[in-house]
Order: C-alpha cells, then sequence, then structure tokens
C-alpha cells in the first residue's frame, strides 16, 4: 500500500480518543524481507505503522489470548477480516470491542523464494511499484514482484476486506493470478491420480518435526488444549512417526473444514516447507458444494460441522 498515512492517523485517532485501548498492526522488521507485528497503546508509536508485502502474519490470531472486554483497532487484509468473523461467529471475540481497519491487500511475498532469487544474502528490500528492489552488500538487484507472491494469494478470490468499520485504500486491478506464472502446488496437486496424491502427501508430511508451528500461526486455532497434546485418551501419536505426523495434518485439516481462510500463515510458518493449504482449501470446496458455505460470507451462519442441534432431522444412531 503505497500510502499508509491515513491508516496512520486513524489508528492515532481511536487511541487518542479511547475507542480502542491497542491496535495491531506491523512495523518494519529487524532483518530484511520480514515485517514485524507490533501492538500500540500510545498514538505517538502510530507512525511506526507499515503494510507491504513482507507481512507474513494473519493478525487474527493476535486476539486469541486478549481479554474479551479490552478494546481493540486491528488492521485488517481480507484474510484478517474474514477470520475476525469467523471467531465472531465462534464466540472468540467480541465484535463490539473491536475496531477494523479495513486495508488493501497486494499479496503477500515469499521471502524463501526472494533469498533463493537473489545473487547473494539480502541486507535491504523494498517494494516499488511491481517490483521488488534489493539491496546484496553494495549491489542491487531487480525482481518481478509478481514472480514472488505466495500461492495462497495468487489463488485468491476474497480480496475485499469485510465488516470492518472504515476501509482505507482501493483494491487494485491488478491481476496476482497471472496466465504466464506455473500452477500453484494445490492446482498441480488436483490434477494427480490418487496414488500419486497420496505419493506426494507421503513426501510433505514425512518431513514434519511436529512443532506446530502450523498450528501456533492460524487465527482459528485456538482451543486451550489440541487434540495432539490430549492424553486421556491420546487422539494421535506424540512421536515423529510416519502414522503420527500424517494423523496430525489430516485430523488437523478436517478440523479446519469450513472454517481455513486460506490465508496460508500455517505454511508460511513451517520450518520444512510443508505444503498443507491445499488440504483445507479441498475441503473448504467441499463445504461450498454440498452445503453452499464459504467461511465468512455471512455474519450469522456457523459452519456445517458445528451446526449440529438437538432437533437435527436426521440423527445419529449410536
Amino acid at each position: 500500500m503505497d500510502d499508509f498515512s491515513q491508516v496512520r492517523k486513524e489508528a492515532a485517532r481511536i487511541l487518542s480518543e479511547k475507542i480502542v485501548d491497542m491496535v495491531i498492526g506491523f512495523k518494519q522488521g529487524t532483518i530484511p524481507l520480514k515485517s514485524q507485528p507490533m501492538f500500540i497503546t500510545s498514538q505517538e508509536d502510530t507512525d511506526k505503522l507499515i503494510l507491504d508485502g513482507f507481512c507474513q502474519n494473519n493478525l487474527a490470531v493476535f486476539l486469541h489470548d486478549q481479554p474479551k472486554d479490552k478494546r481493540i483497532g486491528i488492521i485488517c487484509r481480507a484474510c484478517e477480516s474474514r477470520a475476525v468473523r469467523a471467531l465472531v461467529i465462534e464466540h472468540q471475540v467480541n465484535r463490539e470491542n473491536l475496531y477494523l481497519i479495513g486495508v488493501p491487500c497486494m499479496g503477500i511475498l515469499d521471502w524463501k523464494k526472494i533469498q533463493d532469487a537473489a545473487d547473494g544474502p539480502v541486507t535491504n528490500a523494498q517494494e516499488s511499484g511491481d517490483q521488488i528492489l534489493l539491496e546484496i552488500g553494495d549491489k542491487k538487484q531487480v525482481l518481478i514482484r509478481n514472480e514472488f507472491i505466495v500461492d495462497s494469494c495468487r489463488g485468491c478470490g476474497h480480496r475485499e476486506p469485510i465488516d470492518v468499520d472504515i476501509q482505507i485504500g482501493e483494491i487494485s486491478p491488478i491481476e496476482m493470478n497471472a496466465d504466464n506464472l506455473p500452477q500453484t502446488w494445490g492446482e498441480s496437486f488436483k490434477s494427480k491420480s490418487a496414488d500419486e496424491r497420496f505419493q506426494l502427501f507421503t513426501e510433505e508430511t514425512e518431513r514434519c518435526i511436529r512443532c506446530y508451528a502450523c498450528r501456533e500461526a492460524c487465527p482459528m486455532c485456538y482451543c486451550t488444549e489440541c487434540f495432539v497434546d490430549h492424553i486421556a485418551p491420546r487422539w494421535s501419536e506424540s512421536m515423529v512417526t510416519p502414522g503420527g505426523t500424517q494423523a496430525w495434518h489430516i485430523i488437523r485439516a478436517f478440523h479446519q473444514t469450513g472454517r481455513c481462510v486460506e490465508c496460508g500463515a500455517c505454511e508460511r510458518a513451517c520450518p520444512m516447507d510443508i505444503k498443507m493449504v491445499y488440504l483445507t482449501d479441498k475441503l473448504n470446496d467441499d463445504m461450498k458444494k454440498e452445503y453452499g458455505f464459504e467461511v465468512g460470507e455471512n455474519e450469522e451462519k456457523q459452519p456445517p460441522f458445528a451446526t449440529i442441534t438437538l432437533d437435527d432431522k436426521n440423527r445419529f444412531k449410536y
């Protein structure tokens, strides 16, 4: 977003007028290619706010541990706003205590691919229109921005923030999913046979070290005790075994059915570069096809797997 001054002014205003107690946004990171989440309680600090392609986190994840009565302002791209709505529907946050500043998103950049494409260790990086300007020691290098957008953003169909208190900036007409770019990993996966898909799934999960960084980065993973940590009964092997890691990824994806906002924060947090959004993408597609449900589209409708009631027509048999 080229001109972020209006966002900074709005953040300063809601703090000075005590509309909120804190604003969650991003600031310049301490290392190249990574911007850093920040939590502002003083209007003087709003000058540090930025938004660029190096803002990797989904800021809605930081609402989990805040008291429900705390008044919070949060800078929302489309995926954050959808996550907030989903959390409101699931009674994890109080919407009346939130102030959402909607901003356009031009897609998150894959810092790992940028570093791989660079001619050496990057010492500084900036965005300039459709280019990424790198500094590598005393040398400079220019990359085409569109070629380094993460897969989850390239296929994004929800670029407009929803249910925000104020919208600042407009969505650019630039098409992120360019025809001349290769298929995303998920698109390629869908074209494979069943045996080929299982082989790819096996290859991805066998790299898993069970650090659970994906869980910690996900705005929709908020359980006090995750199933994988439960020991009585134990739902999954706790050791790093093929069966245990496959079960972890399958069950976690199932828990995200109709809830995942497809932001890709889980993949970006993974130290082993494991692909996992393709699983929840498929389950979300099934929810849309079978139930006409899409996460975040409605401010009241619960995900299909959360709508079982005592008066359901089709009763479970025990």
